[in-house]
């Protein structure tokens, strides 16, 4: 549905140039939600803005739905552009119009009949669970509720893409899951594409089929959700993985115990993916080898309603059963990341 093909964009300034993107390409299958994570200043904003072209590439193509968007002229592009939904950060709402005229706002440009243009803003509302609020103003609204107002107003010319410019960064965690609860119906019920960026692996965590990682303007790393989580390929995703999976070992942690001769210490980082995080294999590798094992941390959560557990190990042995303690847990089909040795 999305193909960006070598996409580069430099701001020229009094100067220097600033790149912002850097011959980036990245392909977005047809109804699937697919994230993009990247710290502040990473090229996020510009990809996403570059997709409707309300920055104009400097270099590269961009396909949307099969149509290369970046070479059409001011009228195409405009039409164009009402199939390529968007929510932004702040919502960007009218104040001076009600919730139902914010809707109703993008099927005036686009012409709609009157009549069918009503019909249309109250389903919306239906759908985002707004329908009570039609005649009220923003500012009395709460944050997540401006929220789907733009959601709505987004998705009125039916568009075939739908992009989120960090769409829940201004909303507390609560109204966050909301958000991104809503986001995953109106891709099951619509069929619909969602491209979002963000600088939370939460969100990524919860809503995301893919994710792309963005550092200093390029895409560092690609994959499914689940493998990203379970075997981040580069130090970006390991950083953003820290925030919800602790991996680090704390200073107070460190082993202090004196070891008998021939033995080591070792902090393991096993991670557990479906099926197998609820099965006792560490259990099973304590029977099966001569070692000691202390657990420091542990959790099972879900991405993409699959479970995932991540454990952080002190492990206690010979070298020799160690090697073959790794061995084990790998046959089970377990990530293990050795963080520390004695």
């Amino acid at each position: 549905m999305i193909e960006i093909k070598n996409l580069t964009k430099i701001y020229h300034t009094y100067d220097h140039d600033i790149t912002a993107l850097d011959d980036v390409s990245l392909s977005v299958s047809k109804s699937e939600i697919f994230g993009i994570i990247g710290l502040s200043g990473a090229g996020k904003s510009t990809l996403i803005r570059c997709i409707n072209m309300l920055e104009k590439p400097t270099g590269g193509s961009i396909l949307v739905d099969g149509q290369d968007i970046t070479s059409l002229n001011k009228d195409e592009l405009r039409v164009a552009r009402q199939k390529i939904g968007m929510i932004f950060q702040h919502f960007n709402l009218l104040s001076s119009r009600t919730v139902f005229d914010n809707v109703m706002f993008p099927l005036e440009i686009a012409k709609v009949p009157i009549k069918q243009a009503r019909q249309k803003v109250n389903e919306l509302l239906e759908v985002v669970g707004l329908l009570d609020k039609a005649r009220i103003y923003p500012d009395q609204l709460s944050g997540g509720q401006k929220q789907r107002v733009g959601i709505a107003r987004a998705l009125a010319n039916d568009p075939k893409v739908l992009l989120s410019d960090e769409a829940t960064s201004a909303l507390d965690p609560q109204t966050t899951s909301s958000i991104l609860k809503l986001l995953k119906e109106i891709n099951r019920q619509l069929d619909l594409t969602i491209l979002l960026i963000t600088h939370d692996m939460n969100v990524i965590k919860q809503v995301c089929d893919r994710v792309a990682v963005i550092d200093e303007s390029r895409i560092v790393e690609v994959g499914d959700v689940l493998s990203v989580f379970s075997n981040p390929q580069t130090a970006t995703s390991k950083n953003f993985l820290k925030v919800i999976m602790k991996s680090d070992i704390p200073e107070d942690l460190a082993p202090t115990v004196s070891l008998s001769s021939g033995m080591i210490s070792q902090f393991w980082r096993v991670s557990f993916i479906g099926a197998s995080s609820g099965e006792p294999i560490i259990s099973s590798m304590i029977s099966k080898f001569d070692l000691s094992a202390n657990i420091l941390y542990g959790n099972i959560d879900r991405v993409k309603d699959i479970p995932f557990g991540n454990l952080l190990l002190e492990l206690i042995g010979t070298a020799e059963v160690l090697h073959q303690a790794h061995d084990y847990l790998n046959s089970q089909g377990l990530e293990i990341e050795v963080l520390y040795r004695d």
